[in-house]
């Protein structure tokens, strides 16, 4: 029997609370000023972004498909696997998600993002920007990362996971951590409108000394780039698997 909608949304709001808190806090453990795990390097946020997808997953898929990305509820409705009326719905769960988590990431380094001097560190425990300030790098990253995570999460829920759910949850953790550690140096790999847009959001208004801009003008490529990326990856998936 399937959940009523709000118990659906309402996991994907905790699911991506969880997605944002163990990503983004892996950013801010490993890069901030005064915390004790900062210099750890980017196979520390790896890591905590593979679990940080993977754990939710585990706990939600059985409830709501545990999407906790608008661009993958965007794409499987476009291919018809999901009803268009939930789609509003359930975006707004993952967005208000992405807040909640960002918040309490914020609430546990609060201190550290006050002791930190410099205003990109700060950014990046919030959002994403492309090294380079190239929007074109920007946007080809995004598309590319999402279009190979989406791919992923299907194809190993759907072949590993017939074998062992256990296997698929593993390969999904394996595979976030993958595209951290490997495409993740260009923007960082936010692969996902909600973990971006909101938590930006926030850096914009929360007091933080020294944060700098919120980098409003490309916002746009991380919102637009993740969703074609979700397309084609959904898209590729269908075809093949």
């Amino acid at each position: 029997m399937t959940d009523p909608l709000w118990t659906r949304v309402l996991a994907e709001c905790v699911g991506t609370a969880i997605l944002v808190l163990f990503g983004n806090g892996a950013i801010a453990a490993s890069t901030l000023k005064g915390s004790k795990a900062r210099g750890a390097g980017w196979l520390n946020v790896a890591l905590g972004f593979g679990v940080a997808i993977g754990l939710p997953v585990m706990l939600f898929g059985g409830i709501s498909g545990a999407h906790l990305n608008p661009a993958i509820t965007l794409a499987v409705a476009i291919f018809g696997q999901f009803s268009w009326a939930e789609v509003v719905p359930y975006i707004l769960g993952q967005l208000v998600g992405a807040a909640v988590g960002q918040l309490i990431v914020f609430a546990m380094y609060q201190p550290y993002f006050e002791q930190e001097e410099d205003a990109d560190t700060i950014f990046g425990a919030f959002a994403t920007t492309d090294a380079n300030n190239s929007a074109l790098n920007y946007f080809i990253s995004e598309c590319v990362a999402t279009m190979l995570l989406v791919l992923g999460i299907f194809g190993s829920l759907n072949l590993a996971g017939k074998t062992s759910k256990a296997a698929g949850f593993i390969m999904i953790v394996a595979l976030v951590a993958a595209l951290i550690a490997s495409m993740g140096g260009p923007t960082g790999a936010g692969m996902n409108p909600a973990r971006d847009l909101m938590p930006r959001l926030l850096h914009q208004i929360l007091p933080i000394s020294h944060k700098g801009e919120s980098h409003w003008a490309q916002a746009w490529i991380p919102v637009v780039a993740p969703i074609v990326g979700a397309i084609l990856g959904y898209g590729i998936y269908t075809l093949f698997i």
